[in-house]
């Protein structure tokens, strides 16, 4: 698959997404939409992307942070609109923030006791080997 070919493929999914999300009004974005359609479609055929695919992928992330410059040099165009909302937008940040602590680790805490019975299975047949 050529470079081109493969930005084509991640323009459609994109492009896909955006229109699952205006016909079924769901509430996740089109973008987000369009990259879990492509990791189907990336399971369902193999789960491995084609090299040219992977490396197209691999450039637009490498100059994501670039597409950040315009907000940045908002902060610093519209100070009087960040200072008159800087309330709710420091309690959203602070809560946002311990929200995603908080489901992070119970999240850990989750996968951690589905491991625990088979890391203590392993504990008990390698004790039991000891002994014998």
């Amino acid at each position: 698959m050529s470079i081109l070919r493969a930005f084509a493929v991640l323009l459609l999914a994109q492009f896909a997404g955006e229109a699952v999300h205006r016909l079924l009004h769901l509430p996740l974005p089109g973008p987000v939409l369009g990259m879990a359609g492509l990791a189907a479609w990336l399971l369902l055929r193999g789960g491995e992307p084609d090299a040219a695919l992977a490396e197209t992928s691999e450039t637009l992330l490498r100059w994501m942070p670039l597409l950040f410059v315009p907000a940045g040099a908002g902060v610093f165009a519209y100070p009087r609109l960040l200072r008159a909302g800087l309330l709710p937008i420091a309690v959203s940040l602070v809560v946002s923030t311990l929200l995603t602590f908080a489901v992070t680790a119970w999240v850990l805490q989750l996968l951690s006791r589905r491991a625990q019975p088979a890391d203590s299975n392993r504990a008990e047949a390698g004790s039991s080997r000891r002994t014998a």
